[in-house]
């Protein structure tokens, strides 16, 4: 074999759960007509971490791109938490160019740990993943979430007391982004790249009980299943595409309308109070939060939206609340308004 000249890149035999994957990534696949000529392929990115997941993924999304007139490629992001995540990451480039995959990128990133070490390594994870789907021009991001992550979400949300946006769990799309795996169990990623003979990376992290995620994935599900039965985990996953159902349906209608209920105010917004009695408590407090959330992307908790909602509900004189983001909700005659200065001077609105 000429010295220039790569291997070809191996098939492995077909079974169930590599079929799995292709599968699942096959569904979310853009319109390869998308594109402006065949030159012009539209470019999927897998989010490869060298893990069993990401790389199940990996190696469908590499077979299937392809097929569907697609180009497939990588990015690897190191944390840099660990003495070898380089060489964890380097690990992962090599397999992701093995299965034919190109480009392949590589992002160090600086996970400062504010806000706490998995919620700061997400968010440098994320500013990376946006950045090399920028400058590649790629058309979407593949995730390697499966249905036990999800289950898991939706277990630490109703634990947290978190509300429907928790409860809903990880949406299969959003943006750029998209994630196949959600109705897959890990139990057939981890399959499907011995199928295929692969040899995923099995992050110290994930075994790691100071992390809260890892408690519940070794300790808290599995004792629900020994006590409940097998099917909790693809239980809570319907709990949460169920509720995401509901959730999208609430923004929609929130959506249609808001628009007709606010009014502007010096720096900020006034929220009509006639209308927000009017509406049940569920939808009442969603507009409540829509408002923060949009104006001034302030997230609220529940006792906080109902210390608002009080403002429509058991209004008897009380003063200002100080709400995150330096913002204040008041009550000034028929409105609620928001704002970041404490003025409740409503403007004139041409509607």
């Amino acid at each position: 074999m000429p010295s220039d000249e790569l291997p070809a890149v191996r098939r492995p035999r077909l079974t169930p759960p590599i079929a799995d994957v292709r599968r699942a990534v096959r569904a979310v696949l853009p319109d390869a007509a998308d594109a402006a000529s065949p030159a012009d392929a539209l470019l999927v990115l897998v989010a490869l971490s060298g893990g069993a997941d990401s790389l199940a993924l990996a190696a469908a999304t590499a077979f299937e791109a392809p097929r569907a007139g697609l180009r497939a490629g990588a990015v690897i992001v190191d944390h840099g938490l660990q003495d070898a995540s380089a060489e964890v990451a380097a690990r992962a480039a090599d397999a992701g160019r093995a299965l034919g995959l190109d480009p392949v990128v590589v992002r160090r990133v600086e996970v400062t740990g504010e806000g706490g070490p998995e919620a700061s390594a997400r968010d440098a994870r994320y500013a990376a993943l946006d950045a090399a789907a920028a400058e590649t021009g790629a058309a979407l991001v593949l995730l390697g979430h499966t249905l036990d992550d999800q289950a898991e979400t939706v277990l630490l949300g109703l634990a947290r007391g978190s509300g429907t946006a928790s409860l809903a769990g990880m949406p299969a799309r959003w943006g750029r982004y998209a994630r196949p795996l959600l109705g897959t169990r890990r139990a057939t990623t981890r399959q499907a790249c011995l199928d295929a003979g692969l040899e995923p990376w099995d992050d110290p992290h994930n075994a790691d009980p100071a992390y809260t995620r890892v408690r519940v994935r070794e300790r808290v599900l599995p004792v629900l299943e020994a006590e409940l039965g097998p099917g909790v985990a693809e239980a809570l996953a319907r709990t949460a595409e169920q509720l995401r159902e509901d959730d999208e349906a609430f923004t929609s209608q929130i959506d249609e309308f808001i628009e007709e209920i606010c009014e502007p105010a010096e720096a900020g917004i006034a929220v009509s109070v006639g209308v927000l009695e009017a509406n049940p408590a569920a939808l009442r407090q969603r507009i409540i939060r829509h408002v923060l959330s949009s104006e001034f992307g302030v997230a609220l908790s529940r006792a906080q939206t109902l210390e608002v909602a009080r403002l429509v509900t058991d209004w008897h004189g009380q003063g200002p609340l100080d709400l995150p983001g330096g913002v204040q909700a008041s009550r000034s005659g028929r409105h609620v308004v928001f704002s970041t200065t404490g003025s409740t001077e409503v403007l004139p609105h041409d509607h």
